[in-house]
């Protein structure tokens, strides 16, 4: 499951997904616990990191994904298997650069830290306009739908 996940909706995304790309608060965690350990079932989530200032994105600050990993740890029916975030909508991919790179960082950064229920295995952005770029910043799992599938939103 991808983009922002309001916790009176986690009780269909927990037994529908096999992985929530984008946690990114403990009203949320809490809930998918709940409605994990209801049908036993360990949810593997990916931390959305807001890596801008604009506001149209989600997600928990760099500065607090440590402590954020920190508690998760302690949660018996989720699984962390890394982070994600989206690049700003620029006009040039080149321009997403910058931010992968800081992505990138912070993936590092975390993938040593022996956090448990936390591996570090994911790396996930990048999308259909930009995912070059991404993957040359170290980008193992990309979001190429409209490169898929079109533009739905335009008509």
């Amino acid at each position: 499951m991808i983009g922002p996940l309001q916790t009176n909706k986690v009780k269909y995304a927990v037994p529908m997904f096999d992985m929530i790309e984008s946690l990114e608060s403990i009203k949320v965690a809490n809930e998918i616990e709940k409605r994990a350990g209801q049908i036993g079932k360990v949810m593997t989530v990916l931390i959305e990191i807001k890596i801008s200032d604009e506001p149209t994105k989600h997600g928990i600050s760099e500065k607090e994904v440590l402590e954020f990993l920190k508690q998760l740890s302690e949660y018996e029916y989720i699984k962390v298997k890394g982070i994600m975030s989206i690049a700003p909508l620029l006009d040039a991919p080149e321009k997403a650069r910058p931010y992968f790179k800081k992505m990138k960082e912070i993936f590092e950064g975390l993938r040593f830290k022996n956090i448990p229920n936390v591996s570090m295995e994911i790396l996930s952005m990048g999308m259909s306009g930009d995912y070059k770029i991404a993957i040359e910043e170290g980008s193992n799992f990309l979001r190429i739908g409209s490169a898929i599938f079109g533009d739905v939103y335009k008509k």
